[in-house]
Formats: C-alpha cells, sequence, structure tokens
C-alpha cells in the first residue's frame, strides 16, 4: 500500500472515530501522519545504508564522530546523541570496529575512560557514501522552497519542544 493511500486510509479511520466521539482532537492525526512519515523515512535511510552495510545506529554514531572536531567522544556521549541505550552502543561499537572504522580504548586524561574515535578508514568511508545518500534526500523535500523548509524545521523544533516538556513534567522520557 502506498504512503498516499496509508494517509487516506488513517483519515478515514480518524473521521469514524470522531463519528464516535467527537472530541476527539485534530492533532490525533497529525500525530498518526509524523508517525507514518517517520517509519517511511526511516525505511528510506535504511534502503540507503544497506548496500554500505551499516543499520541507523552504527551509521548515526559513525557520522556523530565524523563530525567531532576530534572525531571522538564516550560511549555515554555517543548515546545521548544517538538515542542508543549502553548495550546497544556497546554492539554498535563492536561493529564499528571489526570494520576498521573507529577504534576503541582508553581516554588519554582519564585511563578509566573508554573513548571511540573515528580512523582515518571512516572518514574515507562517511566521505565515500555520504554523498550517495543526497540525490534521495533532495527528491523527498523537492517542491518545498527555502521558506517552507525552515517554517517545517521551526514547526518541528516548536514539537520537539512541546514533548520535551512532557518529558520534563513527567520526570523521565518513556
Amino acid at each position: 500500500m502506498s504512503l498516499l493511500d496509508q494517509i487516506k486510509c488513517l483519515d478515514e479511520g480518524i473521521a469514524g472515530v470522531r463519528k464516535v466521539i467527537p472530541e476527539m482532537p485534530e492533532d490525533a492525526a497529525l500525530c498518526r501522519v509524523l508517525l507514518l512519515l517517520s517509519e517511511r523515512m526511516q525505511a528510506e535511510f535504511e534502503y540507503k545504508l544497506k548496500p554500505y552495510k551499516l543499520n541507523d545506529s552504527e551509521f548515526r554514531t559513525l557520522i556523530t564522530l565524523f563530525s567531532r572536531p576530534d572525531g571522538s567522544s564516550t560511549p555515554g556521549e555517543l548515546c545521548v546523541f544517538t538515542s542508543q541505550g549502553a548495550t546497544n552502543m556497546t554492539r554498535i561499537a563492536n561493529a564499528l570496529v571489526k570494520r576498521g572504522l573507529i577504534t576503541r580504548g582508553p581516554g588519554a586524561e582519564d585511563r578509566r575512560q573508554v573513548v571511540m574515535q573515528i580512523t582515518a578508514a571512516g572518514r574515507r568511508f562517511v566521505q565515500k557514501m555520504l554523498p550517495g545518500m543526497f540525490p534521495r534526500l533532495k527528491l523527498i523535500f523537492s517542491g518545498f522552497s527555502d521558506t517552507e523548509r525552515r517554517s517545517l524545521s521551526r514547526l518541528l523544533r516548536k514539537l520537539a519542544h512541546n514533548l520535551s516538556q512532557l518529558e520534563h513534567e513527567a520526570g523521565d522520557p518513556p
């Protein structure tokens, strides 16, 4: 089923629920559309990463290290930046070390601290694979003006702020 067909079914389903529960907020449909888009975008990224034998969490970890001026970070910091747990970060690090894309070892200042660092081969790998992802990414946002892109970015960040407020009120995120 195409994404547009899924959204059409979603709209019909929401309309059916609203007949029974009229006070259902319109925002429920927005949430479901965002989730559908998120799933589809995730599938798109996984499709583009597959030829490189990377999954999304490995990609995010590698790109985070690539983006750092010194190419390094601690597993704890990487867990925060990539939304991964400690156990999964160990698995990610093992996979990236095995491929020679990163190293993992004791910190220079504190030998008890573990530091992960992108290798020269890891940098070359990112520089080679990343541009290949741009054409499809550009297609995803084709037809959006620069103003629309900025507005979408601003609105999504506003939504992120609201979600962050919920986390703050609840104490811990779900």
